[in-house]
């Protein structure tokens, strides 16, 4: 395949490889988000339906659109009751993924991180109206760029990360800890709400790891941390994920040697032919058993056993009172 390119110099939008190659996006949800972001401000305020309608989208094909777009973490929407007493719907629809979290700062008016201005080599930065040669088929610089719109996000910074904190050799060379720390990396895939940061999972793996060493299997962890998930959202993945470790932390399994547990089939050490009984508590001997016993030594007491009827009978004649 031969491919002609070239590069618009005004009135174009950017679009993101991440947005143009997302396969959880149809082409209705793509041409939908790149419209929306190529927007002026003025018109930035109407609700999605309305640009969907412009473009052309029957209503079946917007919510189409509309529920990739949710899914993959591109668009979220908030219920909100006015003080006249009418609801109304927020929306907002981001050209990269985001967590709830991070669209409810965004909601708010959380301040965005801005790209660094281009400099000149040796510091200078390039004055208005100066003229630069653009060699044929690359990119107009950021200076030239004609028709921009301020609804286009900035780029964001790269950000140096921090040395991360190392746990204990010993720790971190455990199978365990090696296994949780991949399958808290992994839930971002279950819930977007549940995305880690490598720091995080680390600080929580040591966690996540006594689980697996009480029995626990991977499985049986991830539906522990992803069920029941709250309805408007996890606030803060790293405290709702520290929080379930240590609240739903499952008992200890008994060692090897410790006394059997309630609820066995023993061997009765009573008397008679060898039969079987379940336990209730640390017992040994069975019901019956436990019944003999109990005449056999009231038997063997001074005076005897009383019988109940001869008692009463004794009662109703007056013999005794």
């Amino acid at each position: 395949m031969f491919r002609h390119v070239i590069a618009p110099v005004r009135s174009y939008t950017k679009a993101a490889n991440e947005v143009v190659r997302h396969r959880g996006l149809n082409s209705d949800a793509k041409l939908l988000l790149l419209y929306v972001q190529g927007l002026p401000e003025s018109e930035a305020d109407k609700p999605l339906g309305e640009h969907a309608d412009e473009l052309g989208l029957r209503p079946r094909e917007y919510q189409r659109a509309k529920k990739a777009l949710t899914a993959g973490g591109f668009l979220y929407e908030w219920k909100v009751q006015r003080r006249d007493g009418r609801w109304s719907t927020h929306q907002v629809l981001s050209n990269v993924t985001l967590t709830r979290e991070e669209a409810s700062a965004v909601r708010n008016g959380a301040p965005v991180r801005k790209a660094k201005e281009p400099e000149e080599p040796g510091g200078a930065k390039s004055t208005a109206g100066s003229a630069r040669p653009r060699p044929a088929g690359s990119h107009p610089p950021v200076e030239e760029d004609c028709g921009k719109t301020s609804s286009h996000p900035p780029t964001e910074e790269p950000v140096a990360e921090e040395p991360a904190t190392e746990p204990p050799a010993a720790e971190a060379s455990a199978p365990e800890f090696a296994t949780a720390e991949r399958l808290l990396l992994s839930l971002r895939h279950q819930s977007r709400d549940l995305l880690l940061g490598v720091r995080e999972a680390r600080g929580l793996a040591e966690m996540a790891a006594e689980w697996l060493r009480r029995g626990v299997s991977v499985g049986e962890l991830r539906h522990a941390l992803t069920s029941h998930l709250p309805g408007d959202g996890v606030r803060s993945a790293v405290g709702f994920l520290r929080h379930r470790l240590t609240e739903k932390l499952p008992q200890r399994p008994p060692e090897a040697g410790d006394s059997p547990v309630a609820g066995g089939i023993v061997i009765c050490e009573g008397p008679g032919r060898e039969h079987t009984f379940r336990q209730v508590g640390d017992e040994t001997r069975c019901r019956s058993c436990r019944r003999e016993q109990a005449r056999t030594r009231a038997e063997s007491e001074p005076g005897g056993a009383v019988a109940w009827r001869d008692h009463f009978d004794k009662v109703a004649r007056g013999v005794i009172t």
